[in-house]
């Protein structure tokens, strides 16, 4: 994927909030001609990320990494940035998927040492493959093309060899009575089954996420130790997560 301008950014957040939008939509919100537009879309399509229909362009897909990363991605390389601070030289740690997830194994790639990143997500793999200072271990399972994850039960077998001290996740929404949710039965297993090899899960998430629930349960609140998220999150979220001896650490945007 090419280097995206603040344009592009902004019609990625805004296809995500409206599913789609017609080409005269994108004009006049980002004030710029319906040629400059249609460069714009033909680009994004080039690079994967939405798809072209007549007058008007919808995500290539929801569950696409590229669309997701695209999205705040300012806030997302910040908490990234801020939660690499807490692992060391040396370390060993998992990390799921997700887009704030795969900054962090940027951050990583870019500020640490000889880290070792036991991952189930092909992209989070490739996205750091070129750094000499990362040793990727990739767990097999069942793969999700679109997400390109691992699920399932091999995923789970291939987990239990491995014992770390930090897990690192996304989350898709959270409320006091579901605890942290997500969108997908088999990727939320699949997290519940490799945070059993850790001491300490660690959730990642801007804080729009906390402001939506997801489909299925994730975990349960008690289940994670620490939220990176950033400074809009909502206070009687971080007042509850705080009661339950969540640790919030919080970004300023």
């Amino acid at each position: 994927m090419g280097k995206m301008s603040d344009r592009h950014t902004k019609i990625l957040e805004m296809l995500t909030e409206n599913d789609k939008i017609d080409v005269n939509q994108l004009s006049e919100a980002l004030n710029v001609s319906t040629v400059t537009i249609r460069k714009d879309l033909d680009k994004l399509e080039n690079d994967g990320l939405v798809k072209r229909r007549h007058g008007y362009a919808t995500l290539h897909s929801l569950d696409n990494l590229d669309n997701r990363l695209a999205y705040h991605y300012d806030i997302k390389q910040k908490i990234a940035k801020f939660a690499c601070n807490e692992i060391q030289d040396g370390e060993s740690v998992m990390i799921e998927s997700g887009s704030c997830c795969a900054l962090l194994a940027l951050e990583l790639s870019k500020q640490k040492q000889d880290i070792t990143i036991i991952t189930n997500s092909a992209y989070i793999a490739d996205y750091v493959r070129k750094s000499p200072k990362i040793k990727i271990i990739l767990l097999g399972g069942d793969y999700q093309k679109e997400a390109q994850v691992v699920v399932g039960p091999i995923t789970r077998k291939c987990a239990e060899n491995f014992f770390v001290d930090k897990f690192f996740i996304g989350t898709d929404g959270f409320s006091e009575s579901t605890g942290f949710t997500g969108n997908d039965y088999m990727r939320a297993e699949t997290v519940r089954d490799m945070a059993k090899q850790a001491k300490h899960v660690i959730v990642l998430s801007e804080s729009l996420k906390f402001n939506q629930t997801g489909l299925v349960n994730l975990l349960p609140t008690k289940e994670v130790s620490c939220v990176f998220t950033d400074s809009g999150i909502p206070s009687e979220s971080e007042t509850y997560l705080l009661s339950q001896g969540v640790e919030v650490k919080k970004v300023e945007v």
